[in-house]
């Protein structure tokens, strides 16, 4: 069980004094069975008027600050101390067939999951994903997503992208390039042809220097499915992890629009703003007094 400490700073610059409406973040790790809270702050500038916090539908926590009077520089500093444990994958991942039998249940609950969101005219996401259940379904649902996971990963490039918006699922596809959130939508569209009910993840990645991680420095984001046997299971295209080793999870939305790590309003002329930079730093700092009295 590693301690890992978070450091996200955002800065946004602009050549003359502005004013800033409502910005909502999404900084704060979820807390689970795998990664446990131990600390957390957040420090803005200029000092907001207000800062409250809220759970959203997802029960993802944000926070809302409200700002009064103006200036050229808006800067976020967000850390997080926590202890991650995340479990491998469980050993009957694998077990059960395809195509998925949910229970009914479960239906109700993981419907707005499965639901395609993304055009498909042609039917292009369907084949390609239809190809990993042709190839893996008779090894169980896992195998499929696992493939999945593994192919983008292999045969996709990789692109860091900062600037705001979302690349479609279909040119994903067919350029083979994008950021980890383009990624994570081409999968989590792919899967959901297949059946599987499946969400947005943004939050952390620990990129050691062993273990060849891209999206670090940044935030990342991944997808989770919902499998009958296990429950949901994280899986990271842009690094072809399957299991929460090295994700540290902050939001889980429906659609990716539901899960920005940052978003709000500025009011000023059009040439004022000057650029906005992103900051990422997750280190281990030592273990936890759990894994030292095991160790």
């Amino acid at each position: 069980m590693a301690t890992l400490l978070v450091r996200h700073i955002t800065r946004y610059r602009y050549r003359r004094p502005v004013s800033f409406g409502e910005h909502r973040m999404m900084f704060r790790p979820r807390e689970s069975y795998d990664q446990k809270l131990l600390e957390s702050r957040l420090i803005i500038s200029p000092q907001p008027v207000e800062l409250r916090h809220v759970q959203d539908v997802f029960g993802n926590c944000v926070s809302v600050a409200r700002f009064n009077g103006k200036a050229n520089e808006l800067v976020f500093h967000s850390e997080a101390l926590l202890e991650h444990e995340p479990a491998d994958v469980p050993a009957d991942a694998d077990h059960g067939v395809y195509p998925l039998d949910y229970h009914e249940d479960d239906l109700p609950d993981l419907a707005s999951s499965i639901e395609r969101r993304c055009p498909d005219p042609d039917g292009e996401i369907d084949n390609w994903a239809r190809g990993f259940a042709q190839a893996y379904g008779g090894d169980g649902p896992l195998r499929i997503l696992e493939a999945m996971t593994r192919s983008i990963y292999r045969e996709f490039r990789y692109t860091r992208r900062l600037e705001a918006g979302l690349q479609a699922p279909l040119d994903t596809l067919r350029q083979r390039s994008g950021a980890c959130r383009d990624f994570a939508l081409l999968m989590m569209e792919g899967a959901r042809a297949l059946g599987f009910a499946a969400r947005f993840v943004s939050g952390y990645i620990h990129c050691a220097p062993t273990a060849g991680h891209v999206g670090g420095g940044h935030t990342h984001a991944w997808v989770r499915a919902y499998l009958p046997a296990c429950g949901w299971v994280e899986f990271d295209p842009t690094n072809g992890i399957v299991g929460g080793r090295d994700l540290i999870r902050v939001a889980i939305a429906r659609d990716p629009r539901q899960a920005l790590p940052l978003h709000g309003s500025w009011f000023g002329a059009p040439g004022d703003f000057i650029d906005m930079t992103v900051d990422v730093d997750v280190q281990v700092v030592g273990q936890s007094a759990a894994a030292r009295r095991v160790a």
